[in-house]
């Protein structure tokens, strides 16, 4: 199966801030660049990417989105998913008109680094609609303690295209598989949304990740949404505090390859092309 990869982070560290690196020794220095990621992936049946934001500082993430609007149709980039800050009322309307001249796909706010009740604000969720009504996608960055907030975002926004990155973000290290597989059950039900498999070797223990360990979690996420409302992602450079990202597609391979040819397909890449609307 060929993958479209929907979270491909990319650092350019002489153009963007990037301070929430400074503490990950494994993405503290040097830049991760596209060129960088096609050198890393050739030969691994990677049919193209999205470029998702990369947390960038406050001041940057606009320039962020400007900047890779100039890479697309380089190297296999298809397009972007872009920042925003939909908790603020000034300029974000003309924040998404500029964007959809950038060749965004798609939204995310990161939100497990800021206080719970961001998302729970009118103004937040009546400029997340705002996106929905563009037939625009909004990725949910939230912890699997934090999954109820998600339910509770994705309840009162149920007319657009939801997608929880990570798998929720559940915590393996710990063991704490219970939990986090109740709150998944509950957001499956939720038709519109769905959910990206990517990240989720950051989350066990150092150098505990393997198929073996995971493989409750992604059957559960399978069996849960469905292929069809799942999305495959590679997370590079953050993979790196994991396995990395050729293991990571190594071990993504095994882990669907219970699937059917289809399915595997639907999972690699065909929710990828319906939920970004990728050509």
């Amino acid at each position: 199966m060929d993958f479209i990869d929907t979270h491909q982070h990319l650092i350019y560290r002489d153009r963007l801030g990037y301070a929430w690196t400074a503490g990950l020794p494994a993405l503290a220095g040097g830049d991760f660049t596209l060129a960088d990621y096609r050198a890393l992936t050739a030969g691994k049946g990677i049919a193209g990417t999205v470029f998702m934001e990369t947390g960038v500082d406050d001041a940057d993430y606009q320039a962020e989105a400007r900047f890779v609007a100039g890479l697309v149709g380089q190297e296999g980039l298809l397009g972007q998913i872009a920042s925003c800050r939909p908790e603020e009322e000034a300029g974000f309307d003309d924040w998404l008109a500029e964007a959809a001249g950038l060749k965004v796909h798609g939204f995310r706010r990161i939100l497990h680094v800021v206080p719970d009740g961001m998302s729970q604000s009118t103004t937040f969720r009546r400029n997340l609609r705002k996106i929905g009504a563009k037939g625009l996608a909004f990725d949910l960055c939230f912890l699997a303690r934090q999954l109820g907030i998600a339910e509770e975002l994705a309840r009162a926004c149920d007319d657009q295209v939801l997608v929880l990155d990570h798998c929720g973000v559940p915590d393996i290290a710990a063991g704490a598989f219970a939990p986090w597989a109740e709150a998944m059950t509950r957001l499956a039900a939720l038709p519109h949304l769905r959910v990206k498999l990517s990240g989720i070797t950051a989350y066990c223990a150092p150098g505990t990740a393997s198929t073996e360990l995971l493989r409750p979690y992604v059957d559960h996420v399978i069996e849960s949404f469905g292929p069809a409302r799942v999305l495959w992602g590679g997370d590079w450079p953050v993979v790196n505090l994991g396995v990395g990202l050729p293991d990571w597609i190594g071990m993504s391979r095994a882990l669907l390859s219970a699937l059917t040819p289809a399915e595997q397909a639907q999972v690699a890449s065909g929710t990828a092309r319906a939920v970004y609307g990728l050509s």
